[in-house]
């Protein structure tokens, strides 16, 4: 193979450490906010704080209800990523396995869906909860089912493309040898099937969970007092004579450490999910 140039090299390093550096700078701001005492931050960043403290994350959780908010979310995340993986599993196998008309049609229009802005669903998907709540009495505003389903339906499509690529590089040998041994459709797909894909459920989980936990467009409309996310609820931290700096960047890497060390521990199955398809 030929040597890498020497130019080549030093542009590499240089631009992934621009990248670093862009990416870690915030994270500095957030955390030396932090542990700032708050006149230290009302009119301004700095660097040098006056004195390093940790009360932000003492005071952070009296100041607004932020353990409900957390709960609010650990609830929609997880359940909304445990039940696109349950929806998207046999979705996703019948499009692997199976040859039926409209088959292109359908992944061609699953994937689609993910090139338009959320926003745009926003209103029609009001108007459409307001509409049910009107006609059966069942509340999906103000309340986490109509969250959960909101989230459902935004990732639903993308774990379902990337369960028909991870489900394309599993042989069918394999489902033919369950189905003479008599396993079934169902026993193939439980006992065979899923155990290979462990890596590619395992990465549409993180998406699921991470897309979920940080949205903030639908939940800011879709929620009430009682039901407010994180994403949501961290704005409470301003008022209307103040903001509470150091709170809410404490508040913010808080909030930030469950996803971020379960990504760590699931980073490679993630990877592997990812380019199962990819590299079919």
């Amino acid at each position: 193979m030929r040597r890498e140039p020497r130019w080549l090299r030093v542009l590499r390093v240089a631009g992934l450490g621009g990248l670093g550096l862009f990416t870690a700078l915030p994270l500095c701001v957030m955390a030396i906010t932090a542990f700032t005492p708050l006149d230290d931050v009302r009119d301004g960043f700095t660097w040098w704080p006056s004195r390093v403290t940790g009360d932000a994350f003492v005071t952070m959780w009296s100041t607004v209800d932020l353990a409900g908010y957390f709960a609010n979310s650990a609830v929609v995340a997880a359940s909304s990523a445990v039940l696109s993986v349950l929806v998207a599993v046999p979705a996703a196998y019948a499009v692997s396995r199976y040859r039926f008309p409209g088959r292109d049609l359908f992944r061609a229009a699953v994937l689609s869906t993910q090139m338009l802005p959320g926003i745009l669903f926003l209103l029609p998907l009001y108007l459409i909860y307001a509409s049910i709540g009107q006609a059966t009495g069942i509340l999906l505003q103000g309340n986490l089912f109509g969250l959960i389903i909101t989230y459902l339906t935004f990732s639903l499509p993308f774990s379902i493309w990337m369960l028909v690529g991870y489900f394309d590089t599993v042989p069918a040998d394999l489902d033919e040898a369950a189905l003479i041994d008599g396993a079934g459709v169902l026993g193939t797909l439980l006992r065979v099937v899923l155990p290979a894909a462990k890596p590619g459920i395992a990465a549409v989980l993180i998406y699921a969970f991470m897309t979920a936990w940080g949205e903030a467009l639908f939940a800011s409309v879709l929620t009430d007092a009682g039901s407010r996310t994180l994403a949501v609820g961290l704005r409470e931290y301003s008022t209307e004579s103040s903001v509470y700096w150091n709170e809410v960047m404490a508040a913010s890497l808080a909030v930030s450490f469950p996803v971020v060390v379960g990504f760590l521990l699931l980073q490679r199955y993630l990877v592997r999910g990812l380019t199962a398809g990819a590299l079919r």
